[in-house]
């Protein structure tokens, strides 16, 4: 069930891994999209609204715990590429211990905070209700999310991309269908859709271990690996926490950008959130190869082949222009039928807002790709703070336009933000990642002389 990617052609590596995970990563769009869609179709544009008001909260908190449990499967990937599977199987106990630990502290956190930070980010007081009663549920069921994507980013690191899809198929069917009873049958409005997804990623995580449990050995915990140890804890803080942090530090600029959309009125912000949640379907591709490139640097870092690294990151800037050029072509033609997804065809304006967001952030993809393909493959190879520096860029770039020049120039400008984020993003990637190399080569340099 495990993909050794240290050898073989490392286009076809990359290729065979990033598509079961670019279907994975689709239905998880759809997954995330399922409430916005249903709610707005089944509720509202109001309560579409609400739901989209909190997109950004929903970011922070939910997005960190995945970049969490991203960042933890980076040591066991490259303990997998060493083959040193004793090592490998200490790292699944102690995460197993720092995650119940962290995941108690990130909820309670979180639920205690909801209403302070829908009251930061100026939430209309007409939508005040649905958008609290949707975001504290979502926070409340963070122990399922992290479970579920704890075991999805093992099975990753491990080269398999495909048994997380299953996984994540069955889960976007069933909150799909949960969705529609509890909104339609038992009219529960935004309360339903929350409460379908947490019960979908509950299911998903419990299914996914009793399949990990079956089907990979090489995971399962023996007694001179079960105790916790503070070194590999230490280790896994070090890239779990600034690969969270990267995630949080990005989320607060969009926090700080959706306070300023907040303020333009309900159709506005139901135009922004169809436009933006279209726009990350559209992208998927794009940031399913970079997230391909973080296992793939992983194992090749711990196989010790710096050359096969050097072929995968060219590789990866070929798949990754080739899809920007394909993603001008769908946001331009297919822009606006996705956004009927979301409202009705009456919905003129909501449509045009939405459209006017997708067609201005399509000229900046190669840009994006770019950010999501260096960024990943910085993590992968050890760097998680100077990834997570991305995050602090982006911040700065949002934050200035979301206090500046979106209260000025109005949703315009609103739309120019997230392109300027990656532009600043990259400014700081590209000679990070060439010294990240250098780094690199002089270590395994150093570990062929021992």
């Amino acid at each position: 069930m495990t993909k050794d990617m240290t050898t073989g052609s490392p286009m076809k590596n990359i290729i065979r891994f990033c598509l079961p995970l670019m279907f994975g990563n689709l239905f998880q769009q759809l997954y995330n999209m399922a409430d916005a869609i249903i709610v707005g179709k089944c509720v509202g544009k109001d309560a579409l609204s609400a739901v989209g008001s909190v997109g950004s909260l929903n970011f922070l908190i939910i997005g960190s715990v995945i970049g969490l449990c991203a960042g933890f499967a980076i040591p066991i990937a490259q303990r997998f590429g060493a083959q040193d599977i004793k090592s490998l199987k200490k790292y699944v106990v102690n995460i197993i211990y720092v995650s119940i630990a962290l995941g108690f502290v990130i909820t309670v956190g979180a639920v205690l905070l909801t209403k302070p930070l829908l009251n930061l980010i100026n939430t209309p007081q007409e939508i005040y209700e649905d958008a609290y009663n949707y975001i504290v549920i979502i926070f409340a069921g963070i122990g399922a999310t992290m479970f579920y994507n704890l075991l999805a980013s093992i099975v990753r690191s491990l080269g398999d991309s495909k048994t997380p899809l299953y996984f994540l198929l069955f889960s976007s069917v069933l909150n799909v269908g949960l969705d529609l009873l509890l909104i339609e049958l038992f009219n529960m409005g935004v309360r339903g859709a929350s409460v379908a997804t947490v019960i979908s990623q509950v299911v998903s995580g419990i299914l996914c271990f009793i399949y990990v449990k079956r089907k990979f050995p090489i995971l399962h915990i023996t007694k001179d690996t079960a105790k916790p140890d503070f070194k590999y804890i230490l280790n896994l803080l070090k890239n779990g926490l600034p690969m969270a942090l990267q995630f949080s530090i990005t989320a607060l600029g969009s926090v700080m950008l959706q306070s300023s959309i907040n303020g333009l009125g309900p159709d506005t912000i139901a135009g922004f959130t169809i436009g933006a949640k279209t726009q990350l379907m559209i992208v998927l591709p794009a940031e399913t190869i970079g997230l391909t490139m973080a296992t793939y640097c992983g194992q090749n870092l711990g196989a010790g082949k710096l050359d096969r690294i050097k072929k995968g990151m060219g590789s990866g800037f070929v798949l990754a222009a080739i899809y920007s050029v394909i993603g001008v072509f769908v946001a331009k033609f297919f822009g606006p039928y996705l956004s009927l997804l979301f409202v009705e065809s009456s919905e003129t304006t909501v449509i045009a807002l939405a459209q006017q967001y997708i067609n201005m952030g399509s000229y900046f993809y190669l840009i994006l790709s770019v950010l999501f393909l260096v960024r990943n493959a910085i993590q992968g190879l050890g760097y998680s703070i100077t990834a997570m520096m991305t995050g602090v860029f982006e911040l700065f770039a949002r934050g200035i336009g979301g206090l500046v020049f979106v209260t000025r120039f109005g949703y315009d400008a609103a739309c120019l933000i997230n392109p300027s984020a990656w532009i600043v993003a990259d400014l700081f990637l590209f000679p990070a990642f060439f010294i990240v190399m250098r780094q690199v080569a002089k270590k395994l340099k150093a570990r062929k002389t021992e």
